[in-house]
């Protein structure tokens, strides 16, 4: 938002999309979201494929009765750590114990304003970005009318959260632009260190206040704090010693000018007027596969971050119909690039059906190897009304093996589920909404995000708190696809630290491939419903019986795959099924 001021082995294939999860049905019915009456407690709800399994309101201290809507005490982002979910918001953080999804319980609100106070975690640490000129670094909350001033802080804050009743702020790190939000990194070759990538947005600081900020321009500064992101070195053992290590000019080009991207402005007629890139708002890495995306207010851009210290740009993409280029998000195995547009700030109405679907968006991208190609664009599909802000915000991915398939929030537009492997032709498969905090005002609220965690998904509701969900088996995922995706389990979790999901092998797996087979063609029931039987007889075998039916099976698979309509997902059931027999 802008401020006015896992294990889970069997390596699988790319596979092509299936069909019908992006085919709607023929006669859908009315959108119950249109025309949902407003309220700040009492909104009437509306959902589709999922249940609402808990709701718990702000906590005493992190709202204020009398202004629903009050930036002061917004909910923001997440992140997780065991049976511990962590709420960052503007007046400080709330700990939830998640051990029962059902019955979250507080744990600790720890009051600390500064900004819309993002959260990571990693281990027993946990950082908290910091933006707001009123943040101080005692956490106090009468914050710092002074121009200049030492008790200021502008960066990251650092917890030691080993005690999760009593977390205690072991460092901070100034920095010139402040931490609007921030992206923890590890490195796999330095287990002793992690990293911080901090996108500040702000304007820079006075260099009276903090030593070498400047807000020149570049051509006149070459040390300008703007056009830059900063890179923070943390060390576990000892946090106290973090510091900033770097400043990699990621927006230069070829000849080395530090402004080298978009310069701002329109793209021509009937196009948006896109921010100048000087600046990232989010960037997801995928450590694993040694990338990230920065979604950097003109461009969306494609970074090797295989040195972590030191990230490089790749290549950059822009769109005529993207205002804000906001957050990012990749497909599992690294071949889509998913970038959303914050067109108005997060605080703006920006879902009616006056709006152009391509703004405000997602915007989807093929990834071959260096190079990235507009694919499609998904925003959401219920129109909403001038008092409800809505536009594309935070999600991540939900893990059905063989689907690309992500959960996001909307702010007012509410929680949107939807299918991208085919990303010409995305589709919504669930949803949650509510209607507007008021029928007469423009407030800020919804959700900041949707994510999925260890089977559940948690939205975090700007002014109303904090939902839990689960997903429920429909005509467009089934009950074996969500038990499969269930199987992606992680001990921490930080959305903009993408984990990659490998599928164990298990018969909930082979059925889930099952399913989709026969989702995208009706005509293959035929061959399914063999494959299904064997299967089944074959689970019920143990020892060398069991081995050598899947093994068989396997067999006919491969060897129905050379003529099969979807050969790639064929190939893929039978790599998890060879696996289950105890082959490779």
């Amino acid at each position: 938002m802008r401020i006015p001021m896992l294990v889970l082995t069997a390596g699988l294939l790319a596979l092509p999309p299936v069909a019908s999860a992006q085919t709607t049905p023929s006669t859908p019915p009315a959108d119950p979201r249109v025309g949902l009456g407003a309220g700040w407690p009492d909104a009437k709800e509306a959902i589709r494929n999922l249940e609402l399994v808990a709701h718990r309101p702000r906590p005493e201290g992190f709202f204020d009765p009398a202004k629903p809507g009050d930036f002061e005490y917004a909910n923001s982002d997440l992140a997780f750590s065991g049976n511990y979910l962590f709420q960052g918001g503007c007046h400080g953080f709330q700990i939830w114990d998640i051990s029962d999804p059902a019955t979250p319980t507080l744990k600790t609100g720890f009051v600390c304003p500064g900004g819309q106070g993002d959260p990571s975690v990693y281990k027993n640490l946990l950082f908290i970005s910091v933006q707001d000129p009123g943040g101080r670094v005692d956490c106090g909350t009468q914050g710092t009318p002074d121009s200049i001033s030492t008790d200021r802080l502008r960066g990251v804050r650092i917890f030691d959260i080993s005690d999760l009743a009593h977390p205690k702020q072991v460092a901070t790190v100034q920095t010139c632009r402040g931490s609007h939000t921030h992206t923890l990194v590890t490195d796999p070759n330095d287990p002793a260190n992690v990293y911080i990538y901090v996108s500040g947005t702000s304007v820079v600081r006075p260099v009276q206040e903090l030593a070498g900020c400047s807000g020149g321009a570049p051509q006149e500064d070459p040390n300008t704090a703007y056009f830059r992101i900063d890179v923070i070195k943390v060390p576990v053992a000892a946090p106290e010693q973090a510091k900033i290590v770097g400043g990699p000019r990621i927006f230069a080009d070829s000849a080395g000018t530090i402004a080298g991207l978009w310069k701002g402005g329109d793209h021509g007629p009937g196009t948006q007027t896109t921010t100048e890139s000087r600046q990232c708002h989010d960037i997801t890495v995928y450590s694993a596969l040694g990338v990230a995306a920065g979604a950097c207010s003109g461009n969306g851009l494609l970074l090797d971050i295989r040195d972590p210290a030191n990230p490089k740009r790749i290549t950059e993409v822009n769109d005529p119909n993207f205002a804000f280029w906001h957050s990012a998000t990749f497909n599992n195995d690294g071949t889509k690039v998913l970038f959303t547009d914050e067109w108005g700030g997060g605080t703006q109405p920006r879902c009616r059906t006056s709006d152009r679907p391509e703004w405000g968006a997602d915007a989807i991208f093929t990834r071959t190897g260096d190079k990235m190609k507009m694919a499609g664009y998904y925003k959401l599909p219920a129109p909403q009304t001038d008092t409800e802000n809505c536009v594309a915000h935070n999600g991540s991915l939900i893990p059905v093996p063989g689907r690309d398939i992500m959960v996001q929030g909307w702010y007012q537009g509410g929680l949107s589920v939807f299918d991208f492997t085919d990303p010409a032709h995305p589709v919504e498969i669930a949803f949650f909404d509510r209607g507007p905090y008021s029928a007469t005002e423009l407030m800020l609220g919804g959700y900041w995000a949707g994510y999925w965690y260890n089977g559940q998904i948690y939205g975090p509701e700007i002014g109303r708190g904090l939902d839990v969900f689960r997903l429920l088996p429909s005509e467009y995922l089934s009950k074996n696809e969500i038990e499969a995706a269930k199987l992606g389990r992680f001990e921490q979790f930080n959305p903009q630290n993408q984990p990659k999901f490998v599928w164990p092998a298990r018969f909930v797996v082979a059925r889930a491939y099952l399913d989709q087979l026969l989702r995208a063609d009706g005509l293959r029931r035929s061959w399914v419903t063999p494959v299904a039987r064997e299967l089944d007889r074959a689970e019920k075998l143990t020892g060398a019986p069991q081995k050598a039916a899947l093994t068989a099976l396997a067999a006919k698979l491969d060897k129905d795959a050379q003529g099969a309509g979807d050969p790639a997902r064929v190939r893929a059931l039978a790599a998890v099924v060879r696996e289950l027999g105890g082959g490779k």
